[in-house]
């Protein structure tokens, strides 16, 4: 599975993008998606995942309410739709899939996910 963001940008504060990760060469119904980001000189940070079907999601408290993660199974998609962006919003953003064959939504970490984007610059300016 080879993983594709896109969509990121300069948007001012309150600003909204959304962003898209697309998984080419295989299916990905099965994979619990991520959403992570990475400000310079900060660790990977979790952002949101969803479960297989859609029907159960994750997010870190800092973008509750503002940012949604969705998917699209039949199309190989997952986006995040991120609104009333803030500066410290500012980041990479990546897409990353996790293959263990389980549904959960809470595992956090990083390392929790093998298969990676490589990222997508998103500037939330004051």
């Amino acid at each position: 599975v080879q993983l594709v963001e896109s969509g990121g940008g300069l948007v001012q504060a309150g600003g909204s993008l959304r962003l898209s990760c697309a998984a080419s060469k295989y299916a990905i119904d099965y994979y619990v998606m991520g959403w992570f980001r990475q400000a310079p000189g900060k660790e990977r940070e979790f952002v949101a995942a969803i479960s297989w079907s859609g029907d159960s999601t994750n997010y870190v408290d800092s973008v509750k309410g503002r940012f949604t993660i969705s998917r699209d199974n039949a199309e190989s998609m997952v986006y995040l739709q991120m609104n009333s962006l803030k500066p410290e919003d500012t980041a990479v953003y990546y897409c990353a899939a996790r293959t263990e064959y389980s549904n959960s939504v809470y595992r956090t970490r990083p390392s929790s996910y093998n298969i990676w984007g490589q990222g997508t610059q998103v500037t939330v300016s004051s």
